[in-house]
């Protein structure tokens, strides 16, 4: 009896251990695909600012260098700014959707607990006039 509790307990840490494993390797997929994501975002305004300065043949090299620096800077900042504002909102509308579904759950539950009722209502009714028949 006892070692088929130790047992037990055992099997649920198990469950547990996974659960967390998972979480923490869900948490490391997304901060991996973060990272890359933003390297890509980084190319892209390193190559929108190497076109730029195509443009102005005029500048030196040193020139160049710089516009192409504080181009990228102004295009990484740009970008981050957009991320975090969709982050925002995105968490916003999660919150939201969550109460809309919450409430379309409470309704969905209500309105099946009052036909049940209804029908047993409507069972016992029936049953009360073949009884007295």
């Amino acid at each position: 009896m006892w070692m088929d509790q130790d047992q037990e307990q055992d099997r649920h840490q198990a469950q547990v251990r996974g659960q967390y494993q998972y979480q923490d390797q869900d948490r490391a997929i997304n901060e991996i695909e973060g990272f890359l994501l933003w390297e890509a975002e980084k190319d892209r305004a390193r190559i929108r600012a190497q076109a730029f300065c195509a443009g102005l043949p005029w500048l030196t090299d040193s020139q160049r260098r710089e516009v192409e620096l504080r181009y990228c800077q102004d295009q990484c900042h740009a970008s981050r700014a957009h991320l975090e504002r969709i982050a925002v909102r995105s968490a916003a509308l999660r919150t939201e959707y969550e109460g809309v579904y919450r409430a379309l759950r409470r309704r969905l539950i209500t309105a099946f607990l009052s036909g049940s009722v209804a029908v047993a209502v409507l069972l016992a009714v029936a049953a009360a006039g073949l009884a007295t028949r």
